[in-house]
């Protein structure tokens, strides 16, 4: 069959794109204008697309596999769903499939549920929160792990989600990962917003360090500002730094100490002392964005008449010590740091 055969045949398949993702991308499901299946070979998942109607983005029953990075037309869809090798077999394929009669795409069943919560606010948050799981023994306690956080005790401020919705912008489909969802709260414990991290379900490399291969495996929503994921109730001590993953490392060696994680520098600056805080240790990223936010918070903390300690990693970051260097030199490099009445009341359980 010569070329303008085959593209003659792509476009009329293209033409009645649905029932062919229906008949031959039997595993996936229609999500607006998209059929979503795992892979051009009918495998369950959600990292191909093919796009159903023509649009600017594109031609109807063009597919991309976001996982792999590989593409085609309905031809290719055939091709590999069957498992057929010459091109002859593939459009005898086709000219059988076309010459069948079609039912009318069917539409999406109604599905009773509440009122959705307008995305990335306050309320999303908390149902997105309210859905995960406890992280034991799953996904995120082995993420965890691998980046040697051992100590999880009173991490109740995290979980597991499966199947976490991920859009990596306003143009693409929607994707589905693990995700470890971190609950965001204020000082009387009140949820205010989420932190989410996608994971590869995969496992852990030194690449990626067990997030998700997208272009951005971590995102917050809801009311952030001022507020903090938290591990431990504060006192008159607590702990302050940006990352999740870093202040879970800290707490490895502090394990008693009240910590938060803020998510980032911004906001790290910005957050909210309780009325019964009197030492503040900031557990500083090795960074200007670090840097930056640790001067803020000092003065801050010097205002509300807080004495304000610094905590420096001798690496990037405190995963990037416990990782690379240890428990142990992460212990010692924390007890010269930290003021000495605290070295028992909060390494007694590490030393």
């Amino acid at each position: 069959m010569a070329r303008h055969d085959a593209s003659e045949l792509a476009h009329l398949l293209a033409r009645d794109a649905e029932a062919v993702c229906r008949h031959y991308l039997s595993a996936g499901r229609r999500e607006g204008r998209y059929w979503l299946v795992g892979d051009v070979r009918n495998t369950p998942g959600r990292s191909m697309f093919v796009r159903l109607k023509e649009s600017v983005k594109g031609p109807a029953g063009k597919w991309t596999d976001a996982a792999t990075g590989e593409h085609g037309d309905l031809l290719d869809v055939i091709r590999e769903s069957c498992g057929l090798v010459d091109f002859k077999d593939v459009a005898d394929e086709a000219h059988s499939f076309l010459s069948l009669p079609h039912p009318e795409p069917e539409p999406d069943r109604p599905r009773s549920r509440a009122p959705s919560a307008p995305t990335g606010s306050p309320e999303a948050a908390r149902r997105l929160f309210g859905m995960s799981q406890p992280i034991s023994r799953t996904l995120v306690e082995t993420y965890l792990r691998n980046r040697g956080v051992t100590a999880l005790h009173g991490t109740g401020s995290l979980r597991f989600h499966p199947r976490c919705y991920y859009r990596p912008d306003d143009h693409s489909p929607t994707e589905t990962w693990p995700a470890m969802i971190a609950s965001v709260t204020d000082l009387a414990g009140h949820p205010t917003g989420a932190h989410r991290t996608w994971l590869d379900p995969g496992g852990f490399t030194e690449a990626t360090l067990g997030k998700a291969p997208i272009d951005t495996p971590r995102r917050a929503m809801g009311d952030l500002l001022g507020h903090a994921v938290r591990f431990g109730v504060a006192g008159e001590v607590m702990a302050a730094g940006e990352g999740i993953e870093t202040m879970l490392s800290l707490r490895c060696v502090l394990p008693t100490l009240p910590m938060v994680a803020a998510l980032s520098a911004a906001h790290l600056s910005a957050i909210l002392f309780p009325g019964t805080l009197r030492r503040l240790y900031i557990a500083r990223d090795d960074d200007p964005a670090g840097d930056g936010a640790m001067v803020t918070l000092i003065e801050r903390a010097q205002e509300a008449g807080i004495e304000a300690i610094v905590i420096s990693p001798r690496l990037g970051d405190f995963n990037e010590d416990l990782r690379l260097l240890g428990s142990d030199a992460l212990r010692a490099a924390s007890r010269v740091q930290i003021a000495a009445q605290d070295v028992a009341r909060f390494m007694e359980l590490a030393a």
